[in-house]
């Protein structure tokens, strides 16, 4: 007997059928949660919940919170233990050495990284926890060692090695993680978000360091913790330099200038933030931090730096309202505008309170750095966005299906991180000497005067798309 198609007709079909449709099905049910493919063939990531963009600033936040603590804290500190005015120098020297010869490794190895977890994740996490060990060792070198060393000739030297290594891993990991996180936002979101994401790293930076530095402002001598606690400041990347600079030079040339854009703002904004508190202490108050420690010059220091951490979060807080107000400007003055505003109101700003150094001018003036930092937080990492979606649509425009960029995000975001560090060696080298010779009322008049040829490159020098 011989089967006829008719006969076929009405009864069910094969499984291997049944179970293509129903894989089918499945696929149908999934699409529109999964990345869309552009004809490039390039991963387009779906647009993310405003939630989730929020969550990733959180690790934003806790970083500027821990830098913030830093910022306020590390010079103070430093000149307590008793660390000699020729090592000065030296602790803005070894961490960022090590992450300009190192940053390029890690971005270049997480773009490579095969971990289950995700190809950022295992170095935030990472990184978080040498933030932690380093900020711990910092803060409570001293105690530590006079725990265990008795004669006060070693604990001071131990403290000052404690305090300095410390200070050397926080800032390794600090500045190391800010790469990874950028990255990662790059990853996972559509161009669209990118932007959005941007400006909430802007906003929660600007946040997590209210609250650091707000640690700062309070007196917690006057305070349970404080009069259960010793002292206040206890209550707070296979790739060599050649092949770095191999990278560098491999990057086209508006990649390039955005690098050194971005090095004359970490210059001029580092070069103010790392000795703000100092400067508070010493020129506005008149205050000493190598007096006694019973003296009221010491505790007329101490409360300069109290006031200076006001000031520092009044920076945050200005940071993070700027993040919002970028968006209303952005249509009107474009990315070009708001880098050129963010570098000239800091210059400005840093310079007048250099001239007239008081109290109450110099606390309204600190808005402006909230300007400049919230700007070294977003413009230039939304150019490196705007230049890689340039690349993409060019690619789709010469349907070249399956082109991959030369250099991944987390390479592109490490090169342009590199350039704290390479801001941070800068200072070490110069600003420390000029520090140590002319006293803390130099680093405003050096960061005005940075800032304000930086406001020339940014005008004249900077690539912007459209």
């Amino acid at each position: 007997m011989t089967l006829t198609e008719q006969s076929f007709q009405g009864s069910p079909p094969p499984p291997s059928e049944v179970a293509k449709a129903d894989m089918d099905n499945t696929g149908e049910k999934e699409k529109a949660a999964q990345p869309s493919m552009a004809r490039t063939g390039v991963l387009v990531p779906k647009q993310r919940a405003t939630g989730r963009l929020i969550m990733h600033s959180m690790a934003m936040f806790g970083r500027e919170f821990c830098y913030a603590v830093e910022a306020a804290f590390v010079t103070p500190v430093l000149l307590s233990v008793g660390l000699p005015k020729n090592l000065y120098s030296l602790v803005w020297l070894i961490s960022p050495i090590l992450g300009f010869v190192l940053q390029p490794v890690v971005g270049s190895a997480s773009d490579h990284c095969a971990c289950t977890w995700g190809r950022r994740r295992p170095y935030i996490l990472g990184l978080g926890i040498i933030m932690l060990v380093g900020m711990a060792l910092y803060l409570n070198g001293d105690e530590m060692i006079s725990a265990f060393i008795s004669e006060r000739d070693k604990q001071q030297t131990w403290a000052i090695v404690i305090t300095m290594l410390g200070v050397v891993l926080f800032d390794f990991a600090a500045d190391f993680i800010d790469g990874p996180i950028k990255a990662y936002l790059f990853d996972v979101c559509s161009h669209q978000d990118k932007e959005k994401g941007l400006h909430y790293h802007a906003l929660f930076t600007g946040l997590g360091g209210a609250l650091g530095y707000l640690t700062g402002a309070v007196d917690w001598g006057e305070t349970v913790l404080g009069y259960s606690l010793t002292s206040e400041f206890q209550a707070q990347r296979r790739m060599t330099l050649k092949s770095l600079l191999k990278t560098l030079l491999s990057m086209p040339s508006h990649y390039r200038c955005l690098c050194v854009s971005h090095l004359f703002g970490w210059m001029a904004f580092l070069s103010n933030m790392l000795f703000f508190t100092d400067f508070m202490g010493q020129v506005v108050y008149q205050g000493s931090p190598y007096a006694s420690h019973n003296s009221t010059l010491y505790h007329t220091y101490r409360r300069g730096v109290e006031v200076g951490c006001w000031g520092l979060c009044i920076n945050a807080i200005a940071s993070s309202a700027y993040s919002y107000l970028q968006k209303v400007l952005l249509p009107y003055i474009g990315l070009k505008g708001l880098y050129f505003i963010g570098y000239l109101l800091f210059g400005l700003g840093t310079g007048l309170i250099g001239l007239f150094p008081n109290v109450y001018s110099t606390l309204v003036l600190c808005s402006l750095f909230g300007v400049m930092s919230s700007t070294l937080y977003t413009v230039p990492f939304q150019l490196i966005a705007e230049y890689h979606k340039e690349e993409e649509d060019l690619n789709l425009q010469q349907k070249e299906q399956g082109t991959e960029h030369a250099r991944g995000k987390g390479i592109d975001c490490a090169a342009l991180t590199c350039m704290v560090q390479l801001a941070q060696i800068i200072l070490g080298v110069g600003l420390g000497l000029l520090v140590s010779v002319a006293g803390s009322g130099v680093t405003v008049i050096s960061a005005s005067m940075v800032a304000l040829i930086g406001c020339c490159f940014v005008a004249f020098c900077v690539r912007y798309v459209g």
